[in-house]
């Protein structure tokens, strides 16, 4: 491991600017096709799988990047070009990152090349923890898997919500409760194949922003997979279920951290820099705006009430990336987040994205207000980040727990 640094390798920045010619000259020029389409863009993410953008290797030489700032880098460069076509570009990897925190080497070597097919065939693959009535409360999820010792197989039953590229994906990876008893410690996660009988699309949402991202529903009725598609496998979980339940006869908490969340600490970071791609893109524009735009005969720049919202909006936005380095850094060199840095980069970056994409559409007026001026899109589509993967107020409880060491309701 490195020292840290604030300066990018000749690699990465030859990485960063290859990644931001693809989004400025494929993704932005048909960002607002897709957004009014409201459908996934294929032909994009095909295109992106061409170069290699959209693969496996692609993205595990960033995610084993020794400084930790490939995927912070990717996400930034993609996101600044368009929200919803790089979510349907990079969703997958949330799947994929499920199955890395809980998959055993077969199992990721078997499923993960899977999810992205290849240049000729692209595939999608989706993460589906969220119910209709468990979202931040993972402990009231429903979906149960059961093992069928005839056959060997795992039965799963419930429906998924809020599932990027639910339905529509090669492979699905569903969290389901084994065990109710241990509430959210009595979690594991499945690998549902391709094709499998009684997985299938449910609502597909229409959304206020990342429209050109698919978001539905996924409906599992008698689902069965084979033993093996258990992550981790069969006999891990049975010793992490046995410790849990000593652990709660003792009074203790109950063994390590539940599949959904150990999927989510790993990427919210990676959140984080989507939304500082989101808010340095509306930032950059209303500095170009603010600049040729003219007003009583000077650039409206030239006035302290909009230069000094530009300043504030690029201090936001270069504070918000230090958040999210820091917190990609500390865990690439194994250093745990002590002070929950991980949910710290999320809710601050989130938080500025929505703050500098209003504050765009202030300096462009009328014409921020329209949707022939992409800052429209780039506010709708920065809500997002205050809610998916852990809302805003879920990351100041966990940094507050952090803190303080107090069960904090």
């Amino acid at each position: 491991m490195g020292d840290f640094t604030l300066d990018l390798n000749d690699d990465q920045r030859s990485v960063r600017d290859w990644i931001h010619g693809f989004a400025a000259d494929v993704m932005r020029p048909a960002a607002a096709e897709w957004d009014e389409r409201e459908e996934t863009p294929w032909p994009i993410i095909q295109e992106a799988a061409k170069i290699g953008l959209y693969s496996l290797d692609f993205y595990a030489q960033q995610f084993f990047d020794p400084t930790g700032l490939g995927i912070p880098m990717t996400m930034e460069e993609l996101f600044w070009g368009d929200a919803g076509i790089a979510l349907s570009i990079v969703g997958t990897g949330l799947a994929a990152v499920g199955v890395l925190a809980n998959g055993t080497e077969e199992q990721i070597g078997t499923w993960v090349p899977q999810m992205y097919g290849d240049a000729a065939d692209v595939k999608v693959a989706a993460f589906c923890s969220s119910e209709p009535d468990a979202g931040s409360d993972v402990g009231a999820m429903r979906t149960r898997a059961v093992y069928d010792e005839a056959t060997g197989e795992w039965v799963l039953n419930g429906t998924k919500t809020w599932a990027t590229n639910g339905g529509i994906a090669n492979v699905h990876v569903v969290v389901a409760v084994v065990d109710p008893e241990l509430g959210t410690r009595g979690h594991a996660s499945f690998i549902v194949p391709p094709g499998t009988p009684g997985l299938s699309q449910g609502q597909k949402f229409k959304k206020h922003g990342i429209r050109a991202s698919h978001t539905a529903e996924v409906v599992l009725e008698d689902v069965r997979v084979p033993g093996d598609c258990l992550l981790g496998g069969k006999d891990k979980l049975d010793e992490r279920l046995a410790r849990a339940h000593e652990r709660a006869k003792s009074g203790g908490a109950g063994g390590s951290k539940n599949a959904a969340m150990a999927t989510f600490e790993a990427s919210r970071p990676a959140v984080g820099a989507m939304a500082v791609g989101t808010a340095r893109a509306a930032y950059e524009y209303a500095l170009e705006y603010a600049t040729g735009r003219e007003q009583f005969g000077r650039p409206i720049i030239d006035n302290q009430g909009v230069a000094f919202q530009l300043a504030d909006m690029r201090t936001q936005i270069d504070a918000a990336r230090l958040l999210v380095w820091r917190a990609s850094w500390m865990a690439t060199a194994g250093k745990p987040f002590t002070s929950a840095e991980g949910s710290m980069s999320k809710l601050f970056a989130s938080e500025t994205a929505k703050k500098v994409t209003a504050q765009a559409i202030q300096i462009l007026g009328g014409n921020g207000y329209t949707r022939e001026y992409p800052v429209e899109r780039m506010h709708r589509d920065s809500a997002i980040y205050t809610i998916f993967e852990g809302t805003s107020e879920i990351q100041r409880l966990v940094i507050a727990r952090t803190l303080s060491g107090v069960p904090i309701r």
